[in-house]
């Protein structure tokens, strides 16, 4: 922000996803928008189990998306009010460790809310089928003699990634599987929560007991330049490359061509992207991305990835 207070940097945003091939709807949910008078971005993608365990994942996918929207755009306005004082960063970062619990319960309360009306086994927990692997079956509570039922939470199973990105703080929450890339101004790409290949199905899910616990943070001071691009994609989208640079090479070229095309350009391009990674991987895909105008031409600051 300059003398002015006027912002600085701007934002232009990425938000499509497709469906798999021979899947009869999508499990996968986006959402990319600007909140606090343009000075900040909420992304946020979320991608259903969709096994027979988890046949209504996308409503759970649906609801991840809005919770963490929600959560978000509150946390996104704090950023921006106080922010600029470095001083306010350790309560921000308090309230950012803090946010996967508020997600996860308003999370569980929209489904738990459904359930009650729509019970997903006809009020027979016991009825539930067989589950992925890897996936968990519910609250992990089994309902003793006489007691009321417990209610299914796997048949809502889903993953969830989110980010808030102003012109001084970078935010990324991830629980389960996906992808965070960030490319700065230079193309050099970086992925706060990247491991290594995905050597299974097995994933973090909100429908775990206390999930927000496996939730993992990356903080990321902008001190010293621009915001990076931001990209969130679910795994319907690496694992359509053969391998890892094929992705990161992917997220490079989107970057360069918002530079040379034009934003609008590469979001025209996207369902055809994106439906050709859906071809390859037969997963959905899904992307959401946050792309700043040029600003300052210094490095950004060193990032900080939590995993509490």
């Amino acid at each position: 922000m300059n003398a002015t207070g006027t912002p600085t940097v701007t934002w232009e945003l990425l938000d499509g996803g497709v469906k798999g091939v021979a899947k009869k709807y999508s499990q996968d949910r986006g959402r990319a928008l600007t909140t606090a008078d343009g000075r900040a971005v909420v992304l946020a993608v979320a991608d259903g189990h969709g096994s027979r365990a988890h046949f209504r994942s996308e409503l759970g996918a649906r609801w991840a998306v809005e919770a963490f929207t929600a959560s978000a755009r509150i946390y996104a306005h704090e950023v921006v009010r106080r922010g600029q004082d470095a001083a306010n960063l350790p309560r921000l970062l308090a309230e950012a460790r803090s946010l996967p619990q508020q997600v996860v319960h308003a999370w569980r309360r929209r489904v738990l809310i459904h359930e009650a009306n729509s019970p997903a086994h006809g009020g027979n927990p016991g009825a539930a089928p067989g589950g992925k692997a890897g996936a968990t079956t519910g609250t992990g509570v089994r309902p003793t003699a006489g007691s009321a039922p417990e209610a299914d939470l796997a048949v809502y199973g889903s993953t969830l990634i989110g980010a808030v990105i102003t012109e001084r703080l970078l935010v990324c929450w991830q629980l389960g599987d996906g992808d965070i890339v960030l490319v700065d101004s230079d193309g050099a790409t970086h992925m706060p929560f990247y491991t290594g290949p995905d050597m299974g199905d097995e994933t973090e899910s909100l429908c775990e007991p206390e999930a927000w616990r496996k939730a993992r943070l990356h903080w990321q001071p902008l001190t010293g330049g621009p915001p990076p691009c931001v990209l969130i994609s679910t795994d319907g989208l690496s694992k359509s490359f053969a391998d890892h640079e094929g992705f990161l090479a992917f997220a490079t070229g989107v970057r360069s061509r918002a530079a040379s095309h034009g934003v609008a350009a590469v979001q025209a391009q996207l369902p055809d992207w994106l439906g050709h990674a859906a071809k390859y991987s037969g997963d959905d895909a899904t992307l959401a991305g946050a792309v700043p105008a040029a600003g300052p031409g210094t490095a950004p600051a060193h990032p900080h990835t939590d995993t509490h």
